[in-house]
């Protein structure tokens, strides 16, 4: 993938995408296993724009992803010195963790709940995805609630049309979506 990122074009794609998601817009892009449709996780129009397109309860919450720790910083404060070492340990990797929300998530993101997911990416194109837009990113599947997510550029322009912005590239070789754990409990909420 590293001749991928060589290449103005990409680097183009990059600079298009985080100027779109700086306006508000939602862009989609591959990760580890599956497309995911991303937004600016602070902008409420952003925000119900994804959750429009997706057709999802807004209950439910959205996922954060980002390029490193530091980028979720204003999200761990208050966190104790074991938790924040229990996020370092899995991160970057495919371990999204419910980490309590300190008051810096947006409603829309946390949905119903008293946390907030959160996931450091090991995708090379996501890690500059959330360089480019310079901070975190929401991460949803790339699917229309109750439908499969999609699995290809192609199939996002079928689905979503021209609604957002692809960024294409390859998928990251996994085969399932990320594990999902509670940092205050250690539980593994999805395998």
């Amino acid at each position: 993938m590293s001749s991928y990122f060589d290449s103005s074009l990409a680097q183009q794609a990059l600079k298009d995408a985080a100027v779109s998601l700086m306006d508000g817009g939602v862009v989609a892009y591959p990760t580890e296993a599956v497309w995911g449709l991303g937004c600016d996780p602070d902008n409420t129009e952003a925000l119900e724009r994804l959750l429009t397109l997706k057709m999802r309860d807004p209950a439910k919450g959205l996922i954060l992803i980002a390029a490193s720790i530091e980028q979720f910083e204003p999200w761990l404060a208050g966190l104790d010195a074991t938790q924040r070492a229990r996020l370092q340990a899995s991160w970057p990797g495919p371990v999204s963790w419910l980490v309590p929300d300190n008051g810096r998530a947006h409603p829309l993101v946390r949905g119903e709940h008293a946390s907030v997911a959160l996931r450091v990416s090991h995708h090379p194109l996501v890690q500059a995805l959330c360089q480019a837009f310079g901070g975190p990113l929401v991460s949803s599947s790339a699917n229309r609630a109750s439908e499969a997510p999609c699995l290809a550029a192609e199939e996002i322009r079928q689905v979503f049309r021209d609604q957002v912005l692809i960024v294409d590239g390859p998928l990251g070789g996994r085969t399932r979506p990320s594990e999902v754990r509670d940092l205050l409990t250690n539980d593994v909420l999805r395998d």
